[in-house]
C-alpha cells in the first residue's frame, strides 16, 4: 500500500512540475528591451496566463518550458507594449469617417476635399470634417463662412481645427443652432470679421453651440469606427492609451464595449470635468476591468498657443492686446480642485500657458501640500515660467507632455511667444530633470497617433524632414532610454499601473511590440521608418505584419 501512494505521490509531483514548465508562448532570439530598474538587455521571455512568467535567455527558457507556440524573433528588437498618455481615441474613431482635411495647405484645398467628401456621402445631413490648419496656409483673402456658403448652401457644414479647440461653419449649422450674431460666451469666442458679421469660425467652449447639434451616429456604427480605429493603434504598437476627456455617456458605452470584450486596447479614460458628471462617478468609486481603468478627472484650464487662448503671464509677443484666457474662472477651477482633492480620485489639468500653469500648480499644491503621493497631472505645459519648474518636484505634479507639439509648432510659436519664453517651452528634458519623469503622448487625432514620431520628436527636436538642422531648442531634447521610459514605464506610472505594465517583467502584463530596427541603436533619420511587426496584448497577438 505504501508503494502505491508513493507511486501515485511521485506521479502527481512529476504532474505537477510538468504544469508548471507548460507556457502558452515564448519569444527567443531578440534583443529584448525589459525597461526594468536596471534597464536589462534579454534575448527571450516566456508567458503564460496572458503574463510574463520568466525572462532571460533563450536557451534556458526553451530548454525549461513546453510552449504552445513559439516566436523566433530572428534578432528583432522587442520593447513593452507603448502607451500613449495623451489621446482623444473617440474623437479620432469619429474623424475616420470624416472629411480628412489634415495637411491640406489652403483654404481652397479645404473647399476641394469637402467638395469630394460630399458627393462620396451625399445623402449624409450634415458635413463634417476634421483637421484644417490655418498654420500651414499662405496668406489668403476670403471668409470662412461666406466660401462654405458659396458651395453648401443647403447642408450645414462643421470642421473641426487640427487641435479640436475651434470650428468652422456655414450659415446653415449657424442658423440651425440659432447664431445670428455674436455674444460672449464663457471660456469660447464666436468671430466676427472687420465688419462685425459673424466669420463662421468658433473657439473653445462656443464649438458646443453648433456641435450640439449634429445628429449623433448609431452605437454600432460608432463601434465600427472605435475597431478600426483600434486596429490602427496596434499597427502601430500602441497597446494602452489615455483617453483624456470622456462625457458620462461615452464612458457607458465604453464600459459596456468591454465588458463583452468588443475592444482590446488598454485605456485609461479620464472623466470628462462636468462636476455633476464627476460627482456621480466618484460616488461609483474606480472602474478597472484590465482592459478600461477610470479613476482621473479631466479639467481645463485654458487654450492653445494656437490661437493666442493659452493664459500666459504677460502679453502675445505677436498681439500685444491679448495674454489669452481661462476656460473657467479662477474660482471655478480652485472649487473643482478642492472638491476632487478630498476623494481619492487622480485630477488631470490641461494648462498650456505660463499663467494657467502657475495657478493650477498653485492651487495642487494649496490642496495636496508637498511630497503627496496623489500624482496629479498637468498636460501639455507648453510654456511654463522659470520661477515654477520646481513645483512639478514640490508639490510632486507630474508631467505629461506631447513631443510633436514642440516639431509642429516651432515655426510660428517664436512670433507668438518671444525669445525669452521660448527657452522654457515644450520644455521635456527641464521636467524630467525637475520632477524625475514624463509621461509621452501624442494628442491625436491632433498630431499623428505613430509613437515613434512622438519618440524621434522627443529626441532630435526636428521634423519629419530633419528641420531644423541642429534640432529646435535641442537643449530640451531626451535621451532614447528616457522617451522610450517615458512611453513606457512612466506612462503607467502616470496612471497608478507600474505594478502591471509598462515593462517586461516576471508578473505584469504581457503587452509588447516587435519592431523591424532597434530604435535605441538606429541613426536619428530612420526612426519614424521603423515598422512593427507584431503588436501582443495579453499574451495575444493583436496585430502582425503581413
Amino acid at each position: 500500500m505504501k508503494s502505491i501512494l508513493a507511486a501515485l505521490g511521485l506521479l502527481f509531483l512529476f504532474a505537477s512540475c510538468t504544469t508548471n514548465h507548460e507556457v502558452d508562448l515564448i519569444v527567443y532570439n531578440a534583443r529584448v528591451y525589459t525597461v526594468d530598474s536596471a534597464f536589462t538587455i534579454a534575448e527571450a521571455f516566456a508567458i503564460r496566463g496572458g503574463v510574463f512568467v520568466e525572462i532571460g535567455s533563450s536557451e534556458r527558457l526553451l530548454q525549461r518550458y513546453e510552449a504552445k507556440e513559439t516566436i523566433d524573433a530572428q534578432g528583432a528588437a522587442v520593447y513593452p507594449g507603448f502607451y500613449d498618455s495623451h489621446t482623444h481615441f473617440l474623437d479620432f474613431a469619429a474623424s475616420l469617417d470624416m472629411a480628412n482635411l489634415y495637411g491640406a495647405k489652403s483654404f481652397h484645398d479645404v473647399l476641394l476635399r469637402l467638395q469630394a467628401h460630399h458627393k462620396t456621402y451625399p445623402d449624409r445631413p450634415w458635413l463634417v470634417g476634421a483637421g484644417w490648419d490655418q498654420e500651414r496656409w499662405d496668406d489668403e483673402s476670403f471668409t470662412v463662412r461666406d466660401s462654405l456658403d458659396k458651395y453648401f448652401p443647403d447642408i450645414p457644414v462643421y470642421l473641426s481645427r487640427v487641435d479640436y479647440q475651434a470650428a468652422s461653419v456655414n450659415s446653415k449649422a449657424l442658423e440651425l443652432a440659432s447664431i445670428d450674431t455674436a455674444f460672449y460666451v464663457e471660456g469660447g469666442l464666436i468671430l466676427t470679421d472687420s465688419l462685425g458679421r459673424l466669420s463662421g469660425v468658433l473657439m473653445d467652449n462656443a464649438m458646443d453651440l453648433v456641435k450640439s447639434h449634429i445628429p449623433e451616429v448609431d452605437d454600432n456604427q460608432e463601434l465600427l469606427a472605435l475597431t478600426k480605429a483600434e486596429q490602427l493603434l496596434f499597427s502601430v504598437g500602441l497597446t494602452s492609451i489615455v483617453d483624456a476627456g470622456v462625457n458620462e455617456r461615452d464612458l457607458e458605452f465604453l464600459r459596456n464595449l468591454y465588458t463583452s470584450e468588443k475592444l482590446k486596447i488598454r485605456n485609461y479614460a479620464m472623466i470628462e470635468d462636468n462636476l455633476r458628471t464627476v460627482r456621480r462617478m466618484i460616488r461609483s468609486g474606480y472602474y478597472d476591468d484590465g482592459r478600461l481603468h477610470i479613476r482621473a478627472v479631466k479639467l481645463t484650464a485654458d487654450g492653445l498657443l494656437r490661437t493666442r487662448d493659452a493664459s500666459l503671464l504677460t502679453p502675445y509677443s505677436d498681439d500685444s492686446t491679448t495674454r489669452g484666457f481661462l476656460l473657467q474662472t479662477p474660482e471655478e477651477l480652485e472649487r473643482t480642485i478642492k472638491e476632487i482633492a478630498a476623494t481619492n480620485f487622480q485630477l488631470s489639468t490641461r494648462a498650456v500657458g505660463d499663467s494657467a500653469a502657475r495657478l493650477i500648480l498653485d492651487l495642487y499644491g494649496k490642496y495636496l501640500g508637498q511630497n503627496n503621493e496623489r500624482r496629479w497631472r498637468i498636460e501639455h505645459a507648453q510654456v511654463v515660467n522659470e520661477l515654477d519648474f520646481e513645483k512639478f518636484d514640490r508639490f510632486r505634479v507630474f508631467p505629461s507632455l506631447q513631443p510633436a507639439n514642440a516639431t509642429s509648432d516651432m515655426y510660428w510659436v517664436k512670433n507668438r511667444i518671444g525669445e525669452e519664453r521660448l527657452h522654457n517651452a515644450y520644455a521635456l528634458k527641464r521636467l524630467v530633470d525637475n520632477y524625475g519623469m514624463l509621461a509621452i503622448g501624442s494628442g491625436f487625432p491632433g498630431e499623428n497617433f505613430n509613437p515613434l514620431n512622438s519618440f524621434h520628436a522627443a529626441v532630435t527636436r526636428v521634423d519629419a524632414n530633419g528641420l531644423p538642422e541642429g534640432g529646435f531648442e535641442i537643449k530640451n531634447a531626451l535621451t532614447r532610454r528616457e522617451a522610450l521610459m517615458g512611453m513606457t514605464i512612466w506612462a503607467a506610472q502616470a496612471c497608478f499601473q507600474e505594478t502591471r505594465r509598462g515593462n517586461i517583467q516576471r508578473g505584469k502584463d504581457a503587452d509588447f511590440v516587435i519592431l523591424s530596427q532597434d530604435i535605441m541603436t538606429i541613426p536619428d533619420g530612420e526612426l519614424r521608418r521603423v515598422a512593427v511587426l507584431r503588436t501582443v496584448i495579453n499574451g495575444e497577438t493583436v496585430y502582425q505584419k503581413k
